[in-house]
């Protein structure tokens, strides 16, 4: 593998890698050859065309992973794409469980990474199922019922922060589990702020 464009941080990622570490390096390799400018977000290697995010390499417990980050947009002739949860709607996971498949799939890999640079040449996008499509549980339509302060905030939410606390919400199969999770991000509705901002001030 060429050594041009390789970011330290995922050299020190691959390094500390676990059981995935040859697939990932394999995979790494694949997205070099389709010219993808490598980066270290979220705690994973993603690699991107002219600053958009294409795809990411992610190790599971049972399996590593590519996330095609507008996964949704592409053809599959092949049948590889997976859709990870219900909720899911622009990415798509192609999974490996070892090197041999990776191997076998190469040439297809490269064909779809390829395909995935025309999506953000021609700049398309998902379109995103309307806020307004999306069930509002049961427990949070409760609380805003009994709160009107919190009905406003969360409406004037963007549609994006909408959906993330929908899909936090709904995730859960418990009632108790999800009226559990709203209590604790009702501080961070009632100030405006998203999902991904309560994480961040969590970890502060």
């Amino acid at each position: 593998m060429t050594t041009s464009g390789q970011n330290p941080k995922v050299d020190g990622f691959l390094k500390s890698a676990g059981k995935w570490r040859e697939e990932m390096t394999r995979l790494r390799k694949i997205l070099f050859d389709c010219h993808l400018a490598e980066d270290f977000k979220w705690g994973k290697p993603c690699y991107s065309f002219e600053g958009k995010n294409v795809v990411l390499i992610v190790p599971f417990k049972e399996r590593c992973a590519l996330i095609v980050c507008k996964g949704a947009l592409l053809d599959d002739p092949e049948g590889i794409l997976i859709k990870a949860g219900e909720n899911t709607q622009a990415a798509r996971q192609i999974r490996f469980s070892g090197m041999q498949q990776i191997v076998k799939l190469e040439a297809t890999l490269r064909a779809y990474v390829l395909q995935a640079i025309e999506v953000e040449k021609a700049g398309l996008d998902v379109v995103y199922k309307p806020i307004s499509e999306r069930p509002v549980p049961e427990e949070l339509q409760r609380k805003m019922d009994e709160s009107p302060v919190l009905k406003t905030a969360f409406k004037a939410l963007t549609p994006g922060r909408q959906r993330e606390y929908l899909m936090h919400f709904s995730s859960a199969k418990q009632s108790a589990t999800r009226e559990a999770r709203i209590e604790k991000c009702m501080p961070q509705i009632l100030e405006g702020k998203g999902l991904n901002d309560h994480y961040k001030s969590q970890k502060k």
